[in-house]
């Protein structure tokens, strides 16, 4: 399937083959009792083995969090029940990562939206980013060499940063890849918007792109369409992106 969609009222989610052979992103958004549990998985590995490991790892933490998540848990149970499923996921990817698939792995980004209440884990440079008023006012830190460069005062060409970006530091399995999960907490406002993506959009629409699109429509579907729009022509990846606004 070169593109699904998944859609709600207030929520629109779109994966889509962007340049690649194969779709290796997946991405989830389930309806919860009181909000909703949204995910997305990059996956990295020859042979398909990149949309085997966003697969498992999809899979994994959506179950660990269906099964165990209860209406109304307090922010701290729910941070840690979301790091419990990132660590399922990245012991679920290294067990099925043999043979062609050995070195497997996947980035993953999930979240719980209940109200205004944002609650993230992230593990890789699959990005959560929360808009307000044409602004980013919050944004995930992403597990890549272009972060710690960057961080330590570097300036780079674009080309630079583009290599660098592509260097992840951290992930569910992968070969050499160390794994951690960053936790988060945010409160939205009325007309905030709450993106995320993988880097087949963030690494190639210019950020003020972004924004603008977003900051041009109320209707998650239209938003996310034009952004899809934005990205294909100059992507060299898969695009994967959820929109969820207030």
């Amino acid at each position: 399937m070169d593109v699904e969609w998944r859609c709600f009222p207030n929520l629109c989610a779109v994966s889509h083959i962007g340049a690649r052979k194969n779709n290796e992103d997946n991405f989830v958004v389930e309806k919860l009792e009181d909000g909703y549990y949204l995910g997305i998985a990059d996956g990295m590995g020859g042979r398909e083995a990149g949309e085997v490991a966003s697969a498992i790892a999809i899979e994994t933490a959506k179950e660990t969090v269906l099964k165990e998540y209860k209406p109304g848990m307090d922010t701290e149970s729910l941070k840690s029940l979301l790091a419990k499923s990132h660590e399922r996921a990245n012991e679920a990817v290294l067990r099925e990562a043999v043979g062609e698939r050995k070195g497997m792995g996947t980035t993953l980004i999930t979240a719980v939206v209940r109200g205004n209440e944002i609650v993230i884990a992230n593990t890789g440079d699959s990005r959560a980013q929360l808009i307000r008023d044409g602004k980013v006012v919050a944004m995930t830190r992403d597990h890549n060499r272009l972060r710690e460069l960057l961080d330590e005062g570097k300036v780079l060409t674009k080309q630079e940063a583009m290599i660098a970006s592509s260097k992840l530091t951290h992930a569910v399995g992968g070969s050499g890849k160390r794994f951690a999960v960053d936790l988060y907490r945010w409160e939205a406002m009325p007309g905030d918007a709450l993106l995320m993506s993988t880097d087949g959009l963030h690494d190639y629409v210019e950020p003020e792109e972004v924004l603008r699109i977003i900051s041009s429509t109320k209707d998650p579907r239209q938003a996310v369409e034009a952004l899809l729009e934005a990205a294909l022509p100059v992507t060299k990846d898969n695009v994967t992106i959820i929109l969820y606004r207030w």
